[in-house]
């Protein structure tokens, strides 16, 4: 199996130090295996995602001497092609629409943040039929009926990150507990929740390998669940440490700066940012 794997950045701010090293770190293990780095634009947030976003973290991703081998794949141009595996989880009922507030869903579409807790939703409109749906209305997993379909299925993920290195056995008790009834869609605002769109964009590019920020873990049990119910491959996960301020906060998009055109501008190389992320 030909080693593939991706750095999938949201174009919704400038590429910093984080991101320089999540990028590092996957480029180099695919050169290392003789393998395929691609790259994916995770710009399903319509309203935040910039063309300009998108092509300043091309350009800083050249300049570290980043090369992908395939055509960048943006998830805004194939918004459309997730909709059959909606389809699919409500063939088989196990989706369920929603009318709680649209800020609280949208929240929970987005990519997660270090430090900002999932609150579990306690199922409002859990009984409510697809038949019920109104405009407007979100798409819930009814994550009792998933885990049910799963029953007695051994559901396990392999990891190479340091920190949680091994095979990883899906809990429905803790599933349950952490995860809950999550949004996967929005009608009408072509909104896609984050954790599917990058889950079902692994299978389409063939990705054997995932490696991101430690920051992810969690979300992973949820993602490889989505992929188990619909039949999919699962891949292997490799969770990174990240880099973090003088506070050892982690850095966010809005810590311009750290950003990557900041120590171009004054001077820096790429192998500087290298040494700067612990890689020199």
């Amino acid at each position: 199996m030909t080693f593939r794997t991706r750095f999938a950045p949201s174009p919704t701010g400038p590429l910093h130090l984080g991101h320089a090293y999540s990028a590092i770190i996957a480029h180099d293990m695919a050169r290392a295996a003789g393998g395929a780095f691609l790259l994916r634009m995770e710009d399903t947030d319509l309203q935040r995602s910039k063309p300009e976003w998108d092509a300043a973290i091309i350009e800083d991703l050249t300049w570290l001497g980043l090369r992908w081998d395939e055509p960048i794949l943006r998830q805004s141009e194939h918004l459309n092609d997730y909709n059959k595996y909606l389809k699919a989880f409500e063939s088989m009922g196990f989706l369920y629409p929603c009318s709680c507030s649209r800020g609280d869903i949208r929240a929970a579409l987005s990519a997660p943040q270090e430090g900002v807790s999932h609150d579990v939703y306690p199922g409002t409109c859990k009984n409510r039929p697809m038949s019920d749906r109104k405009p407007g209305d979100a798409l819930r997993l009814h994550l009792d009926r998933a885990l049910s379909r799963l029953k007695g299925q051994n559901v396990t993920f392999e990891e190479t990150g340091a920190a949680h290195k091994g095979t990883h056995h899906l809990d429905p008790e803790r599933a349950l507990q952490e995860i809950g009834d999550v949004v996967l869609s929005r009608k009408g605002e072509e909104i896609i929740a984050y954790f599917l769109a990058s889950a079902l964009d692994d299978v389409h590019q063939e990705i054997t390998h995932v490696v991101r920020g430690e920051d992810l873990f969690d979300f992973t049990q949820l993602q490889v669940l989505l992929l188990t119910l619909l039949e999919l491959p699962v891949p292997i996960y490799h969770h990174h440490r990240l880099i973090r301020d003088e506070a050892g906060k982690r850095l966010a998009k809005r810590d311009d700066a750290r950003a990557i055109a900041k120590y171009r501008a004054e001077g820096a190389t790429p192998q500087d940012i290298r040494r700067m992320v612990g890689l020199g």
